[in-house]
């Protein structure tokens, strides 16, 4: 990572440990105590990211939309390449490479079953090609960015996450649970239930499913934690109770405040910051005013203000590994809903990466010095 500097009076200082601790001394009124104090290091970090480095990103487009009943979510990676993502990551001064999209092969035999769920062929093999490119992608050392996609992308990109970085955690920011098994779903619709086939403690409670026999519960239930909800059905709120999952509803976040809620699942999570995160942004956790080209909006939700506060923590920790981004539909709605959830969701994904409302500069930046050939004065006419 390149060198960056702190304004002292009128010096200009090296950031470095030592002069972390002035800044601190002479700028920084204490912090509040709440879950540890603001250690040293961690002040260095966010310092340190007011410019941007050498990080590697890998993007895979994860088309799926069998998991719901609204086709359209199989464009969603298509909008959001073509609203500029991949410019916009490189103007971060990222190291970005696209992958392209995942395989999604059709089953034409995929309803042939008497089971509690919709389409579990073609979910179960887009979720396997979507782990094997997840798990490449972060085994190459490249954080890895998945655009969905219904959200039944989720079964693929944590898993394949597992599989690279076992002892992840995984901050679900999305207006439903997505938590349900097969039995407990009343719409049998997999985008639903990611997560119940991924949570170790739920395996007793999941039905045997064709094409589900590579999935291997990879997730203790202490190793999640969820913001923004606002619709869960009676089973999901059931099981997140018995599991003891953390969850912050927008109750809590408007109770609290975004930056507790923020701090408060993090330390839940990870008390000791140490941990690679993965985290799946559905883009219906923002209000519908925000997003609403997606498939099951509900009013009340987050705003970009607090969706890019939780990004940019989320960051600032430099262990973020994974995001997914799911549920953009620009099927739904007209130009100009899909203008304002796409311009939403890019947004949320630049301040994974490096966006900050107070703004960066690229590694190694200097100021411009003024020369004489190009400064000048033009002849009088």
């Amino acid at each position: 990572m390149g060198s960056a500097a702190l304004l002292i009076g009128p010096a200009l200082l090296p950031v470095t440990m030592g002069s972390v601790r002035l800044f601190k001394k002479l700028c920084v009124p204490p912090p509040p105590r709440r879950h540890g104090a603001i250690t040293e290091f961690s002040l260095f970090l966010r310092l340190r990211m007011l410019h941007f480095g050498d990080r590697k990103v890998g993007v895979v487009g994860c088309p799926v939309h069998h998991g719901q009943a609204k086709p359209g979510t199989e464009h969603g990676p298509a909008a959001l390449r073509e609203g500029g993502l991949i410019k916009k990551l490189m103007a971060l001064g990222l190291d970005v490479h696209d992958y392209g999209d995942v395989g999604t092969p059709s089953h034409e035999d995929d309803h042939d079953f008497d089971l509690p769920v919709k389409n579990p062929k073609h979910v179960a093999t887009a979720s396997g090609n979507i782990a094997a490119d997840v798990y490449n992608v972060i085994k190459s050392g490249r954080t890895c960015l998945a655009l969905g996609g219904d959200h039944s992308m989720a079964i693929g990109s944590i898993y394949g996450h597992s599989l690279a970085e076992p002892d992840h955690v995984v901050v679900w920011v999305d207006a439903h649970a997505d938590i349900n098994t097969p039995l407990t779903s009343s719409s049998g619709n997999m985008h639903g239930m990611p997560l119940s086939f991924l949570v170790k403690e739920l395996q007793p409670y999941i039905s045997k499913l064709p094409g589900f026999d590579f999935i291997k519960p990879c997730l203790s239930a202490k190793n999640i934690a969820y913001i923004g909800l606002r619709d869960v059905d009676p089973g999901e709120r059931f099981i997140i109770e018995k599991l003891g999952i953390q969850s912050f509803s927008m109750s809590e976040v408007d109770r609290h405040g975004i930056k507790d809620v923020v701090e408060k699942a993090m330390h839940y999570l990870d008390p000791e910051g140490k941990k690679p995160i993965h985290l799946s942004f559905d883009i219906d956790a923002l209000d519908p005013s925000l997003a609403p080209s997606t498939g099951t909006p509900v009013p009340g939700g987050l705003s970009i203000r607090e969706g890019n506060y939780i990004c940019e923590e989320l960051a600032a920790t430099g262990r973020l590994s994974c995001v997914d981004i799911a549920e953009v539909n620009p099927s739904l709605g007209n130009e100009r809903d899909n203008q304002i959830t796409v311009n939403s969701a890019l947004q949320i994904i630049t301040h994974c990466f490096g966006g900050r409302r107070q703004g960066v500069y690229p590694k190694n930046y200097q100021i411009p010095i003024p020369t004489h050939v190009n400064h000048v004065a033009p002849p009088p006419s």
